[in-house]
């Protein structure tokens, strides 16, 4: 007989089903995030200025637009779902998509860092190489952020 004062036993089955549906939430946007992730990237990589950048910076085309992106995507994508399904309430603002995307802003910041060290080692020209790379990862993180923020809220319907 369950009293106010008794503690419940919880049950293990919920609690599988729920952690079940939370990997599931997670994993669907992870993937989908990715390949925004990837399919910004492709489409960009095919301007004129993304070439000199991978040819300034010696990155090959594929490791440079498909290999790269995907490993990048997957780890910022997971991250940002991780942390959206996580800290939900604890983000600011209202709506899932301001925060997922104020979360891959919080990525950007740290690409853009370590895009500063790898781009300090060009003796010519630095500068328009960090500019020029900051504005291609832009719409990259921004298509990510955007992505796995509809996710949610549809997830979560």
């Amino acid at each position: 007989m369950n009293t106010p004062n008794s503690t419940a036993i919880p049950n293990p089955q919920s609690q599988t089903r729920s952690a079940a549906v939370e990997l599931k939430k997670l994993s669907v946007m992870t993937m989908a995030g990715c390949l925004a992730f990837m399919a910004s990237t492709f489409v960009f990589s095919r301007l004129p200025v993304a070439h000199e950048f991978r040819e300034a910076l010696s990155i090959d085309y594929v490791s440079g637009v498909f290999v790269g992106p995907f490993l990048g995507g997957l780890g910022i994508a997971g991250l940002t779902s991780f942390l959206l399904l996580r800290f939900f309430k604890k983000l600011p603002t209202t709506t899932p998509i301001l925060k997922s995307t104020l979360l891959s802003v919080g990525a950007l910041s740290i690409a853009t860092l370590v895009m500063l060290m790898s781009v300090s080692g060009i003796a010519d020209g630095a500068f328009h190489y960090f500019i020029v790379g900051t504005m291609l990862n832009v719409p990259r993180f921004l298509a990510l952020g955007l992505v796995v923020g509809y996710l949610y809220r549809r997830l979560e319907r």
